[in-house]
């Protein structure tokens, strides 16, 4: 565990957030006393809804799209 004063973490930012990323812990001290701590996220999270892969609709000799159009017009009559 690494510490650094709150001066020294803002003019080096980017030097501790590069500490974080390589698995270590930053507590930043201001006027003699702890105030925060900078760690890095777990690495056990699970993959953001957004990121993963969507549904892959097929079905042989048929287009997707054109079916959908197909429904459409039968819908509207």
């Amino acid at each position: 565990m690494h510490t650094a004063t709150f001066t020294e973490f803002r003019n080096n930012a980017s030097h501790f957030l590069d500490l974080a990323e390589q698995g270590e812990s930053i507590v930043i001290i201001r006027h003699g006393k702890p105030i925060a701590e900078l760690k890095p996220i777990a690495s056990n999270q699970k993959t953001p809804s957004w990121k993963s892969p969507g549904l892959n609709i097929s079905i042989p000799n048929v287009s997707l799209s054109e079916e959908i159009l197909k429904q459409r017009k039968e819908e509207k009559n």
